[in-house]
């Protein structure tokens, strides 16, 4: 029996392409464990930091503020050790593909002077839509690098740490703690379900079988959630826990972050200011 792509359903893509998604959160574990540059930067720090960055992004109306702005973000992957391969197939393909696709009607649709015409539509291309699809796609681009760079130089655990520090309410980082790693988890439970299913079958499914066995397995998938839901509960609740997080050592500020914390806080508002 061939397991090709054409012998496999959509559900079945769907889950190998969030498994990826998993290796890739596996990577940024491992990647929050280098000794780059932000890595050595309290997470508090780095949190307000790089969402002042975030700010600065969508608060500037001149186009090579928002590209100077994506440029510091590349420099500090670089400088954190963190791979461009994974920048490019991690956060800009999803995101900046998205952008692309609001921002494609604009080049046609805003008025404006033309500055091209396509041969066979007929479609005339305005440099107001080519500088609305340009503003579009490079925020994207630069907001989606500055979280990539929390995620990947910083352990999920100091995340949700650092987010309690700023006052977010302790249901909130609960919820996001939980979320993260039992979807993770159940989406593992998926995969091992259709693995061991197409192992076991003997040639190709028709669609209505692959359709009955699908919600056969979404209804296992949904029992064993419901059921790992209820023994997690019970085991945090034995062991303490209350929705707060706690790590071994505590967040102490050294004379580096201060300067961190200067340095960002200095490039937000200059891009701030420049880019009004």
């Amino acid at each position: 029996m061939r397991h090709g792509t054409g012998a496999r359903g959509a559900v079945e893509r769907t889950v190998d392409g969030l498994l990826r998604v998993m290796d890739r959160a596996v990577e940024a574990e491992a990647g929050a464990a280098r000794p780059g540059l932000l890595q050595l930067v309290d997470p508090r720090v780095k949190l307000a930091g790089l969402l002042s960055l975030v700010a600065a992004v969508a608060l500037s109306h001149r186009l090579e503020v928002i590209a100077a702005l994506l440029v510091v973000g590349l420099a500090l992957c670089a400088l954190s050790q963190v791979r461009l391969l994974a920048l490019v197939s991690g956060a800009w393909l999803v995101a900046v593909s998205l952008s692309l696709a609001l921002a494609l009607p604009a080049l046609f649709l805003m008025p404006g002077p033309a500055v091209a015409e396509l041969p066979l539509l007929g479609w005339t291309v305005t440099s107001t839509g080519l500088t609305s699809a340009a503003y579009l796609v490079l925020r994207v681009a630069a907001a989606a690098t500055f979280g990539f760079l929390l995620v990947f130089t910083t352990a999920w655990p100091r995340v949700l740490k650092a987010l309690r520090a700023f006052g977010i309410p302790v249901v909130m980082v609960a919820v996001l703690g939980m979320t993260y790693r039992y979807i993770l988890l159940l989406l593992e439970a998926a995969h091992d379900m259709f693995v061991a299913r197409r192992s076991r079958a003997v040639g190709r499914l028709t669609a209505g079988e692959r359709r009955r066995l699908a919600g056969q397995h979404a209804g296992v998938l949904l029992g064993r959630s419901l059921q790992l839901g209820g023994e997690v509960y019970l085991a945090m609740q034995a062991r303490g826990f209350r929705g707060e997080v706690y790590l071994v050592e505590d967040f102490a500020m050294t004379r580096a972050d201060w300067m961190a914390l200067a340095a960002f806080a200095a490039v937000s508002a200059t891009a701030i200011w420049a880019g009004r």
